[in-house]
């Protein structure tokens, strides 16, 4: 990609972080973010990626502090303990765990997955959380662009090998729940058809825009699976806004700038952030809607392209050969 490309491609993303910031300052003025309440949820069993970390702590946190079995998938056993026992302590809750499952690798998902299964227990929310942001080009265990390899592909091989126990954890009235994070970076990006690994061009702005794009239209694409098969399982995407978390260590250096002295009033918290997750996950007035695109617990218009069905199967079609799942064609 030339350094012109590139600077555009930049700019694209950082108009796009910009123009949330600003909403969300905006908001701010007027009376802030307020928190979803929601009562208690017990027996029920909840798998949070990223769930160490940001957005994906303050979201396992709120739901084991509703009762709920929260199993934690990430990769960073150093910090999994530390973790567990704090929202253990913090929220009076013994029914938190950390199964290590590393999203770049399909190995490690598979792997995870048949742990879980071990266990027989039912499974009634799935949270596509965990993710890399403008990392450099690097590549996945399985060769794939880091980005969408693990961003978009991991969650992809994930979900797909959840969704036999989802659809037997699902029944009318109480449908199981696949929530997967996106974000606003979506809206500039482009799905390269020809070039899903970014292997001819490499931006990490356009990279990590393409992944959260994909995570859109494999969103839709399921829902419209799901619901094809008359199964007691939805699945909605989020955008959790700009949110105030390690994620930033290779964005441009202004940003990282204004993150760590306006970062308190521009940025959400993480727990801000977490927030319309939780709502996907917990609200009634979601009970068997799925396709939706959620942003500070409302539902908005994503990207017109994500719309696309010709698109989603396409898309999926490839992500199935690319993850040896069985592609299923409406």
């Amino acid at each position: 990609m030339s350094p012109l490309s590139a600077a555009r491609a930049a700019l694209r993303v950082y108009a796009a972080g910009a123009a949330v910031i600003l909403a969300q300052l905006l908001r701010r003025c007027r009376g802030g973010f307020v928190e979803p309440v929601f009562p208690p949820q017990p027996d029920r069993v909840a798998i949070v990626t990223g769930g160490t970390d940001g957005i994906g702590y303050c979201t396992a946190k709120h739901l084991a502090r509703l009762g709920m079995h929260v199993i934690i998938a990430g990769n960073n056993d150093s910090k999994a303990k530390q973790v567990v026992s704090k929202i253990k302590e913090e929220t009076l809750n013994d029914k938190v765990e950390f199964l290590y499952c590393d999203l770049a690798s399909m190995t490690s998902i598979r792997q995870f997955v048949q742990k879980f299964k071990v266990k027989k227990i039912p499974l009634h929310v799935l949270i596509n959380n965990a993710g890399v942001m403008m990392v450099p080009q690097r590549k996945t265990r399985d060769g794939f662009e880091e980005h969408f390899g693990l961003n978009y592909l991991g969650h992809f091989l994930l979900t797909n090998l959840l969704l036999d126990t989802l659809r037997e954890s699902g029944s009318p009235g109480h449908c199981a729940r696949v929530v997967t994070v996106s974000s606003a970076t979506h809206y500039v990006a482009e799905l390269n058809m020809d070039d899903l690994q970014s292997s001819a061009c490499y931006s990490p702005h356009t990279a990590y825009a393409q992944s959260k794009l994909a995570l859109v239209l494999f969103t839709y694409h399921l829902q419209r699976l799901l619901a094809a098969e008359g199964s007691h399982v939805t699945a909605n995407v989020v955008d959790p806004g700009v949110v105030n978390t390690d994620l930033y260590q290779h964005v441009f250096w202004g940003t990282r700038l204004v993150k760590k002295l306006l970062g308190w009033l521009l940025f959400k918290t993480p727990d801000e952030g977490a927030w319309t997750s939780i709502y996907a996950v917990l609200t009634p007035e979601l009970e068997g809607i799925g396709g939706r695109y959620l942003y500070n617990e409302k539902e908005t218009k994503s990207l017109h392209v994500t719309y696309n069905q010709k698109l989603q199967q396409q898309l999926w079609s490839k992500s199935c050969e690319m993850t040896g799942v069985l592609d299923v064609t409406l």
